[in-house]
Order: structure tokens, then C-alpha cells, then sequence
């Protein structure tokens, strides 16, 4: 199925933010916005324990849209996709 240019960029342009994160590591989005100020800036936090999984986890779900987002287009192309 092809996929159109404005299908195709808001796959791209997808974001991930706070919001997200402080969902899936069940904490809200203030206290993810304060772990990431500069070390000694009033208001910082340090980082949610298991941050380290749960953004792993993150990357890979948005390195495998994107990866599908690649095929799609390279496929409607007959191209090999850019490595």
C-alpha cells in the first residue's frame, strides 16, 4: 500500500517528550523536566530509577517506525533503502 508525503512525514516528525516518558516510568512530566536541568541549577532532580530501560525501550519502538517508515518508501520505490 503506497504511502503518501504528508502520511509519511508525520511519521517522521513524530516526537517523543516528557509527557511520554514520565507515563511509562510512572512519574510525572515535571519531575522528568527537572532531571534533565544542568546538575547544581535549582530545581534539578536526579533521574526516575529504571530510566535506563524504559528509554531503551522508547528508542527501539521509534527505531522501528522508523525502519518500517524506510521499507515502506524504498519499497514503493523499487530502491534498497540508505544504510
Amino acid at each position: 500500500m503506497p504511502i503518501d508525503f504528508v502520511s509519511a512525514t508525520d511519521v517522521l516528525f513524530i516526537r517523543t517528550g516528557p509527557q511520554q516518558l514520565a507515563i511509562e516510568i510512572g512519574r510525572a512530566a515535571t519531575s522528568i523536566r527537572q532531571a534533565r536541568l544542568k546538575v547544581g541549577t535549582k530545581g534539578h532532580r536526579a533521574p526516575p530509577p529504571g530510566w535506563e530501560a524504559v528509554v531503551a525501550r522508547l528508542a527501539r519502538q521509534k527505531a522501528a517506525e522508523l525502519q518500517k517508515l524506510a521499507d515502506r518508501l524504498a519499497s514503493k520505490g523499487g530502491k534498497k533503502p540508505i544504510a
